[in-house]
């Protein structure tokens, strides 16, 4: 890759696909100039090769060649190159062998896909979501590289509006790992309509940032005593653990007087129970919520 100050210093050209109709217009400009190669003799000609192509076919070439004029025109010619007669579509998806899907592993659509996945289960789209899957794993995709980015996507975008869904990515991982392709196929595909279908939170997501940031921007504090551990005598006579609060001997209650976070920090709040989608509500444990997103009181406690 490029730094900036080379960047800074080039012209920069961003080249896009060609369209199905420019793709077709090359290929049409390749016949009449009679530059590609034919396995029927006599067939030299611009006339006759043009008769065995008919526009249906260049059509579906244009289609399936992901505006790709190099691809559109090694088909065009191994297609006239090894049948005889009119070129017909079977002979075209042959040629293709599944070479049409656009998936690069180490270049932008690799990036491009998995993000657009991500998206669309964030967005609730199954519909996308088992679309994306696909053209990544019939592009070459390893499963396992899918799962994984699933199991990020279990804790990062549905958290605690559903924990179970974690379980779920994890097994999937499982099932790739285990079982492998074709057959895990149909198992990323349940746990991608899963993680779309699922309530979304955020919540541990930006906890965890915030806090991150937090411990980039602050002084690393030492640990408050009362919650130092302690497993030397010397460590309890200079006040390590002194005045710990034991909560389960006091009936679990949640906090403690002095608090948990170093002074200066103390105020601070990493954690936004409400930071979740409308109509649901964390889990923490207990029963699952129900089809309206509720859960029960206990289980909703804050701190």
């Amino acid at each position: 890759s490029l730094n900036s100050a080379l960047l800074s210093r080039c012209h920069v050209v961003v080249l896009k696909q060609l369209s199905p109709d420019e793709i077709k217009k090359v290929l049409k400009r390749a016949i009449e100039s009679d530059v590609i190669s034919s396995q029927e003799s006599g067939d030299g000609c611009a006339t006759a090769k043009k008769s065995r192509v008919p526009e249906n076919i260049l059509d579906m070439i244009g289609q399936m060649c992901d505006g790709d004029c190099r691809k559109a025109l090694n088909v065009l010619e191994l297609v006239l190159s090894s049948t005889v007669g009119e070129i017909d579509a079977a002979a075209v998806s042959e040629a293709f062998q599944k070479s049409h899907i656009l998936f690069d592993r180490s270049g932008d659509q690799h990036y491009n896909i998995i993000s657009a996945l991500h998206k669309s289960m964030r967005g609730g789209d199954c519909d996308a979501s088992v679309y994306w899957l696909a053209r990544m794993l019939e592009g070459g995709e390893d499963p396992r590289y899918i799962a994984r980015r699933l199991i990020r996507f279990a804790s990062e975008d549905v958290g605690l509006a559903e924990p179970f869904a974690l379980v779920q990515a994890v097994a999937t991982a499982q099932a790739c790992q285990l079982i492998g392709m074709p057959e895990c196929s149909v198992n990323l595909a349940q746990c991608v309509v899963y993680l779309a279908r699922a309530p979304k939170s955020v919540a541990v997501y930006n906890a965890y940032k915030s806090a991150h940031k937090c411990v980039m921007s602050c002084l690393n504090e030492p640990v408050p005593l009362h919650i130092c551990n302690a497993p030397t005598q010397l460590m309890k006579d200079i006040g390590y653990a002194q005045n710990y609060q034991y909560n389960p001997e006091l009936g679990y209650v949640r906090g403690c007087d002095k608090g948990y976070l170093p002074d200066s920090i103390k105020e601070k709040r990493f954690f936004h129970e409400d930071d979740i989608e409308s109509g649901w509500k964390l889990q923490f444990g207990g029963k699952p919520s129900d089809l309206d997103g509720g859960v029960s009181d206990d289980c909703s406690q804050e701190k």
